[in-house]
């Protein structure tokens, strides 16, 4: 991997107002133009959508479109949104993460049958594209009258810019067993696209994505959506926020909390964008031994599990 010779990385995270309406995927990709050329001109470097951001879309979708088909009809407006916005990173000089979005995925792509998947697209200023799909789904994204998809089966880092990037969409972020699996492959930054209804959800998220932070010693990223789609028929919602979480140390200001955007349930405007510095070199030196107690990548493998309640 090559050395980083900047000591810091700045990143931006959109808490994305799904309330706000738009009138196709060109006034989506305009509005993402703009965001990023905000922030780029406060030094961002990376720029991070939450999980489906594409239901902002639905409020150009048909009237009497069922909630049943909400997924298949986002998965076809996704590949010209794809392409709506793959120009954006070199034009900003920026990476991008654009969200997640439904997305029909290919035999062999998918745990499960071909159907749709929840993916996260990570796209670089060189012209890389690289996807990560959801690997733990929740109770509606399972619901064959709702948000019916599929569970990815891989998980991807990516190196960038001296970078070392992964990417854990909202509930995958909450499983330690995925936490230990990938702590060997010492990632700097994870990316942490989120959608929640309640302030629970927001807190489950955030809670272990601080959590991670510790046990990976690294920097994890995290924003949600705030607000539903403007369809004219009552939703559910969302809460959300963006936070940068690092590990808990002295160096690094003792919480873990780097900085934070408060989570609300509606906002005025398209949303609140966090921009926050992160020192790279100096979580990695902890990672390298300078941790005050951190045991490294540590499995519990070896430990033998005595039960006498049975």
């Amino acid at each position: 991997m090559t050395a980083r010779t900047a000591g810091d990385v700045k990143v931006a995270l959109w808490a994305t107002n799904l309330a706000r309406p738009l009138n196709g995927i060109g006034a989506w990709a305009a509005e993402v133009d703009a965001r990023m050329a905000a922030a780029r001109a406060q030094g961002a470097e990376i720029f991070v959508m939450p999980e489906y951001a594409s239901a902002q879309w639905l409020s150009f979708a048909p009237d009497d479109l069922p909630a049943s088909e909400e997924i298949a009809w986002m998965a076809a407006q996704a590949p010209d949104a794809l392409a709506a916005v793959a120009d954006l990173p070199a034009r900003h000089n920026m990476a991008l993460l654009p969200g997640s979005w439904p997305w029909r995925a290919e035999a062999g792509e998918s745990d499960g049958d071909v159907g749709f998947v929840n993916r996260a697209w990570l796209l670089l200023p060189d012209g890389r594209r690289y996807h990560q799909d959801k690997l733990c789904l929740t109770p509606s994204e399972k619901d064959p009258d709702g948000w019916m998809l599929n569970p990815g089966g891989q998980f991807q880092f990516v190196e960038w810019n001296g970078l070392r990037l992964a990417t854990a969409i909202c509930l995958d972020v909450e499983l330690p067993a995925l936490a230990s699996r990938i702590a060997p492959y010492r990632p700097d930054l994870l990316l942490v696209p989120s959608m929640t209804e309640r302030l629970s959800g927001h807190y489950r998220v955030h809670s272990c994505a601080r959590a991670r932070a510790v046990e990976l010693q690294a920097a994890v990223l995290a924003v949600g959506v705030i607000g539903d789609a403007a369809t004219g028929r009552p939703r559910d919602g969302n809460t959300g926020g963006a936070a940068v979480y690092v590990p808990s140390e002295p160096d690094l200001g003792y919480t873990g909390v780097r900085d934070e955007i408060a989570p609300a349930a509606e906002v005025e405007g398209g949303g609140p964008v966090l921009v926050s510095d992160i020192p790279v070199n100096r979580i990695r030196a902890l990672r390298e031994g300078a941790a005050e107690v951190w045991p490294g990548a540590w499995t519990a493998d070896h430990i033998e599990i005595l039960d006498e309640t049975t």
